[in-house]
């Protein structure tokens, strides 16, 4: 007898009539007067679960059956057939239903069949996947991930797995988790008095890295098209819903690429994205539109069908000028838009996904290509209705000279960056690239307004339990 995934079954791709065996846990249990019970079973290949009919006559029924509680495991085989009943077009009739595994004490389960606020869930995240809010952002999250790789191996990009410990700063931000065996209370010091790093593993200072974008830089100069998605790091003590200290990001490289075909390669990988998760997640979807987030799948359709705005920093700033609107943030040329004016530009002004490109270069990182007017640098975001800013990027500065003297206007160590500078030396091109946040765009998919919702284990300043 076949084993098979509830979603194969609710899909129909089990016939009515087959024999079959589901394997799960307990939602449910009702039991009737009519000597049988309803149990409903979920197995987490989908949103739904399976309604399973166990008759009177099994021969654990009073034994186990009839103690069945929310999140038991169980084994069942017997015969589907065309159920009779509202909310589901099939069910099963057991023939023999196995208990795997028992809930120790029913009334202390933590996730008992009752509303939790996602506050509560996250003290417990080891157990909030079995609930259908975060097993739903589960299946959203992967369905994501596999259309992003799909998107990037059927253009052409190879998949480079950068370090995650590194010597180098990417954004020149200093919000770095230090990675040392060093002893923490009596460590090796130099004549000044401080930590003596040359003694540490690596024989120097190392952290986490917070992107894979240099390193991705140096693979790109070589294989043309490149991208990685990974873990990045920022310790930055930010107690917000949209910080996290650990989260995920996909980064393409691109060479012979100017700032325009980026953009448009940003535009095509979220249109395909978008596109395959209302294909592959529409169960889930529809929750989040009924749950969380109304607007949830019209958002998505919207970014799919609709042509992405193009507009300069400058031209942005005088639209903000003229909104006739007081924004928390006066509006001035030179400053780094915040999401109220980026919602603001994407929802009100032009009502559809909108690239800012040309950014001061006084607020930009020091890779990113200068412009011929010296003011401006060669920088990018796209910001979408609903969320604001969803992908940074630019066309690199591939000009050494160029490079220098960013890095020295900054007061940026050249030395730590002498790997970086050798690729400029040596048949350099023009090219560009950016990042996307991941949990930033499962959050969008969602509608979940929280970012530590859309992680398995959130990393949060003095938060990491699990």
């Amino acid at each position: 007898m076949a084993t098979h995934a509830i979603s194969a079954i609710l899909s129909g791709q089990v016939p009515v009539g087959s024999p079959v065996v589901v394997q799960g846990w307990v939602r449910t249990r009702r039991d009737s007067k009519a000597g049988l019970s309803f149990v409903t079973v979920h197995d987490g290949s989908c949103f739904d679960p399976l309604q399973i009919i166990a008759p009177a006559d099994l021969p654990n029924y009073a034994s186990e059956v009839v103690h069945l509680t929310a999140g038991c495991a169980v084994r069942v085989s017997g015969e589907l057939v065309a159920s009779t009943g509202k909310g589901q077009t099939v069910e099963l009739r057991a023939d023999r239903i196995e208990v795997v595994g028992w809930v120790e004490d029913p009334e202390t389960y933590p996730i008992a069949p009752k509303a939790h606020s996602f506050e509560y869930l996250r003290t417990v995240a080891h157990l909030r996947p079995r609930t259908n809010s975060i097993g739903a952002i589960a299946r959203v999250r992967h369905s994501l991930a596999q259309a992003i790789q799909r998107f990037f191996h059927a253009q052409g990009y190879c998949w480079v797995h950068t370090p995650i410990i590194t010597g180098s700063d990417c954004e020149g931000a200093g919000a770095l988790f230090r990675v040392s065996t060093l002893d923490a209370v009596n460590p090796p010091r130099t004549v000044e008095g401080g930590a003596d790093f040359d003694q540490d593993f690596f024989g120097r200072e190392t952290f986490l890295t917070v992107s894979g974008q240099l390193n991705a830089e140096a693979y790109c100069l070589a294989l043309s098209k490149v991208y990685t998605f990974g873990p990045t790091f920022r310790a930055e003590n930010s107690n917000t819903s949209r910080h996290l200290a650990e989260f995920w990001m996909v980064e393409p490289e691109t060479a012979f690429a100017d700032l325009h075909a980026n953009a448009d390669l940003a535009e095509a990988l979220l249109k395909f994205i978008f596109r395959a998760v209302l294909e592959e997640r529409a169960d889930d979807l529809a929750f989040f539109a009924q749950r969380i987030d109304k607007t949830c799948i019209q958002r998505l359709e919207q970014v799919v069908n609709a042509p992405f705005e193009r507009m300069d920093y400058s031209e942005a700033v005088h639209i903000l000028e003229q909104a006739g609107r007081t924004f928390e943030f006066p509006i001035h040329w030179g400053m780094d838009l915040q999401s109220e004016h980026e919602r603001y530009l994407a929802e009100d002004h032009v009502g559809r996904p909108l690239v800012l490109m040309n950014y001061p270069k006084a607020i930009k990182s020091f890779y990113m290509r200068v412009n011929d007017d010296g003011r401006t640098v060669a920088a990018m975001d796209v910001l979408a209705p609903g969320i604001g800013e969803i992908i940074g990027g630019s066309q690199r500065e591939e000009r050494l000279d160029v490079l220098d003297a960013r890095l020295d206007e900054l007061k940026m160590d050249k030395n730590a960056y002498h790997w970086y500078r050798d690729l400029r030396r040596y048949g350099s091109v023009p090219h560009a690239g950016f990042g996307l946040g991941f949990e930033r765009t499962v959050s969008y998919v969602t509608g979940m307004s929280n970012v530590r919702d859309v992680i398995p284990f959130p990393r949060t300043p003095r938060s990491a339990d699990f």
